[in-house]
């Protein structure tokens, strides 16, 4: 199943409203769908898509295994893999480093999508193309 949601409620960087934004998920995952909502609410323009496989998903876009989380977004030709607050998604798409995305592994208490509260800043990794990864950020 493929869904197309556009937020109103606020606008996204230039930089990521003017790409396409797909956001794979499981059908049944609580979180993915929360986090969809979150930057539905931010107003960025989604192409959702329900997957049956993630783990090939991941493979196809060669997320190393200790980058990964439950949902994997891409953006214009970047991947950005789990529940990583919008501002690193600006932040990239601002840069435009070389690399092939940006991850937040697990998936951490009160990020984005996911309940609880944050028991520390939220570390972003930039996942280089050779699949080699270092901080990008901390939020």
């Amino acid at each position: 199943m493929t869904l197309v949601i556009a937020g109103c409620t606020a606008k996204p960087a230039e930089e990521v409203a003017s790409q396409k934004i797909t956001l794979y998920k499981s059908q049944t995952c609580g979180c993915c769908a929360l986090y969809t909502k979150y930057a539905m609410n931010k107003g960025y323009p989604l192409e959702v898509k329900d997957m049956t496989n993630m783990d090939a998903l991941k493979e196809q876009y060669q997320i190393p295994a200790s980058m990964r989380s439950c949902h994997t977004m891409v953006v214009g030709d970047y991947v950005v893999e789990g529940h990583i607050p919008l501002e690193a998604v600006e932040k990239m798409m601002k840069e435009k480093p070389d690399i092939r995305g940006i991850a937040m592994p697990g998936m951490p208490s009160g990020s984005p999508g996911m309940p609880g509260s944050p028991s520390g800043e939220f570390i972003v990794y930039a996942v280089k193309k050779d699949g080699t990864f270092t901080e990008f950020m901390r939020i």
